[in-house]
């Protein structure tokens, strides 16, 4: 029946068969996974992953986590492979099998045109006694007892387990190499991480005007400024060199001291010594200082030259916070 207790109860034994399926894998970190491991650390082509059915799914995951990190990898599906893309492979690659029985037609099939290549062949496989595990150079065990649901032989146990295993392939060769977070931001310039360590100053203020008035210039200037350039502040600037700063802050407290403008320069209401960044500055480090000291705007400044500001909504945008 389909009560709530039933349903909870179908989820959660399919959680709890998966669980266990990822645990004993822990049998097969042995002699061959370390095997694989190296030959991929040392592959002078690239890694060649195929499968077939939901096999190939998981295929397609694991080669974008290497390709993601560092290790060169191309997805080929089993079924195109007989068809005509086994040009795909070249003598230096290491071609990974992944199969759950490992005697599908198409494996089987495959399995001897892979070996006619001269490639390294490494089987990921549920069955160690089938004929993909048989001709294979190096066999990766992923055998499990069961599908999620006994009765059911859809696979999920058995691609959970595959994909477990290609994460740790992947993680394994990651510690060999030493690999770092700057290692990563490289292959993933566009993600959080990268951004963080790669994207400056220099890439954010060339789309903002340049605010800038001059130290004798009148109030309304300043405020046309501020207003016009619509970054919250102007740089004040003598002989392109800043002397100081004034934010619509600036403008609100001196409105609230009821002071008499007409006469007020740029100079009698600028923050002298502003904080200032270079164009190489990180944006991530600018936030930094923004946030330390309570302001949403940056002047940069490169060899004593102004050169525009960076604003924090520049820096949100792309998504670092």
């Amino acid at each position: 029946m389909n009560t709530e207790t039933s349903i909870k109860q179908a989820a959660l034994s399919t959680i709890e068969n998966e669980y266990l399926a990822i645990k004993r894998l822990k049998q097969s970190i042995d002699n061959s996974f370390v095997s694989a491991v190296k030959q991929m650390l040392h592959c002078r082509g690239r890694i060649v992953i195929t499968g077939i059915g939901k096999s190939a799914i998981i295929a397609g995951k694991i080669v974008a986590t290497l390709n993601s990190t560092g290790t060169p990898s191309v997805f080929m599906h089993a079924a195109d492979a007989i068809h005509g893309d086994l040009g795909i492979i070249q003598q230096d690659d290491i071609v990974i099998c992944i199969s759950n029985s490992g005697s599908s037609p198409e494996i089987k099939v495959l399995t001897p045109m892979l070996k006619s290549l001269g490639a390294l062949l490494i089987a990921m496989v549920g069955n160690k006694g089938s004929y993909l595990a048989s001709q294979s150079d190096i066999v990766i065990d992923t055998t499990v007892e069961n599908e999620a649901s006994p009765g059911n032989p859809a696979p999920t146990c058995s691609t959970t387990a595959q994909l477990v295993m290609g994460d740790a392939l992947a993680m394994a060769i990651l510690h060999c190499r030493g690999f770092t977070e700057q290692d990563f931001a490289r292959y993933h310039p566009g993600g959080s991480l990268g951004k963080q360590l790669y994207l400056k100053a220099e890439n954010l203020y060339p789309a903002n005007d340049i605010p800038m008035v001059l130290p004798n210039d009148d109030i309304q200037s300043v405020i046309v400024e501020i207003s016009g350039k619509r970054l919250g502040a102007t740089a004040v600037v003598d002989n392109n060199k800043v002397v100081g700063i004034v934010t619509d802050g600036d403008l609100r407290r001196m409105l609230e001291k009821g002071t008499d403008i007409q006469a007020l320069k740029a100079k009698d209401i600028m923050t002298h010594n502003p904080k200032t960044i270079t164009g190489k500055t990180l944006a991530v480090d600018a936030l930094q200082v923004m946030r330390q000291n309570n302001i949403t705007q940056l002047l940069v400044v490169d060899d004593n030259e102004y050169k525009g500001v960076v604003h924090l909504h520049d820096i949100l945008k792309e998504g670092i916070i």
